[in-house]
């Protein structure tokens, strides 16, 4: 059963940021990990060896690392365009119309999405920006426990409406195959992608990084993934972009007495059903709804298939806040910035101008986020952790750069130069000084 706290206490608990350094790791992490390496290391200094071993060995390092961690014994991490070619005969018919339908939706929306170069005249040159698509980026499907597919559309193509060119996907194997779900890969193929590798963990983001002897590095890098993914993107960053760092999905559900409690039971539960590191929480002022909701939980629970993993998430990171108004509910989903954010109000858009801090407003019970992980439009990778308080889902800016266009006149060059060469001077950089002195006409 969910546990009830009031606004204090859950600011103190489970609405309490914790940093990526201070997450707590258990200790069969730990003595994996003291077993794997032989010494008593620390998630960050385990994968600081992975990356390390990438870097130097390429694929002799991917090989080792896959087999110790993955029980994968490949020599070649590629997996074959026949392969692929034929996932889609091994997924239903029905199966393939949901991912068409996807990709048509999350298409159409960011083909709103305004994205162009501009430049405006200055005398006979010109100055502007240029918008170039980045030329290859690497996406990490998370699929070593459960396939998902949704997670290659969400990034995919946003990447390929941007104008990606090279997109590469890296999927854990599936635990007892070695091998990728077919619908992952059946995903793919619907969207043109060929270049795919059976790799999870640190060593796929080190694969992605720096290259191997077969696998060519990326630009930038996409995707969710567990501690020790999260860990390697924040090392390899400076050497490639990240997307940012992922932690544990989060929902927060705001309800009045118009609520229906049922729905709002299962869009909780279906946001602990990811994973035991998963956070729930329903922010409500009506006791009402905190009793109905309650009462919702406990009975549809009893009939999911993941209940232990729900079980665990609900008793460790979720419940409900008992809140004196809405007001109260706003204010604090804006200081916990959740990455998803569902209004089961009786006036849902009037609240939308309050909330600043969140990775996606779900307005009214209608738009519910599981619509939103899989086919509404928007992508589902949205900012966690406390996040959304400054960084945005993904979309096309982040597979993009800009180039500042400068194209000056002789004229303007000459008008300038002067300004330039007082300021190189105020800086003790002659050289700069003496370059702008030599365009002044």
């Amino acid at each position: 059963m969910l546990k009830i706290y009031t606004s204090e206490e859950a600011q103190n608990t489970i609405l309490k940021r914790v940093p990526l350094d201070d997450m707590p790791v258990s200790s069969r992490i730990l003595e994996s990990i003291k077993q794997l390496f032989g010494a008593p290391l620390t998630p960050d200094e385990a994968v600081r060896q992975i990356l390390r071993e990438i870097r130097s060995d390429g694929d002799d390092a991917l090989r080792r690392w896959s087999r110790l961690l993955d029980g994968l014994d490949k020599a070649d991490f590629r997996v074959p365009l026949s392969e692929i070619r034929a996932a889609e005969g091994k997924i239903s018919d029905e199966t393939t119309q949901a991912l068409t339908e996807s990709i048509e939706r999350i298409r159409r929306f960011y083909s709103q999405q305004p994205l162009s170069s501009w430049s405006f005249q200055e005398g006979a040159g010109s100055l502007g920006q240029l918008v170039r698509p980045i030329r290859r980026v690497g996406i990490y499907v998370p699929g070593g426990t459960a396939p998902l597919p949704s997670s290659v559309l969400m990034s995919a193509v946003p990447a390929q409406a941007a104008g990606v060119k090279e997109i590469v996907l890296v999927v854990p194997p599936e635990k007892g195959t070695g091998k990728i779900a077919p619908v992952i890969l059946a995903a793919a193929d619907l969207l043109g992608i060929e270049e795919i590798y059976t790799l999870g963990g640190a060593q796929a983001i080190g694969a992605l990084a720096y290259g191997t002897q077969n696998i060519r590095p990326v630009d930038k890098i996409f995707g969710p993934g567990n501690l020790f993914v999260t860990l390697a993107k924040r090392q390899v960053f400076g050497t490639v972009g990240i997307d940012g760092l992922a932690g544990p999905t989060e929902t927060m559900v705001i309800a009045d007495e118009t609520a229906n409690p049922d729905w709002v039971a299962a869009d909780l539960l279906a946001q602990a059903e990811h994973d035991v590191l998963a956070t729930a929480i329903l922010l409500t002022s009506s006791a009402n709804i905190t009793k109905a909701v309650q009462k919702a939980v406990a009975k549809q629970l009893s009939s999911l298939p993941r209940a232990e993993i729900i079980t665990q998430s609900l008793d460790a990171n979720s419940g409900i806040v008992i809140t004196e108004n809405l007001d109260e509910s706003i204010r604090l989903a804006n200081n916990y910035a959740p990455e998803h954010l569902c209004l089961s109000i009786g006036k849902p858009f009037d609240a939308v101008e309050s909330i600043n801090a969140t990775g996606g407003i779900f307005v009214g019970e209608y738009s519910c986020e599981v619509l939103g992980d899989y086919v509404a439009g928007p992508s589902h990778v949205m900012p966690t952790s406390g996040t959304a308080r400054f960084a945005s889902p993904v979309n096309l800016l982040d597979f993009v750069h800009l180039v500042s266009l400068v194209a000056l006149d002789k004229k303007t060059a000459s008008q300038i130069s002067n300004s330039a060469a007082v300021l190189a001077r105020a800086e003790n950089l002659e050289a700069h000084a003496r370059a702008a002195d030599l365009r002044r006409g």
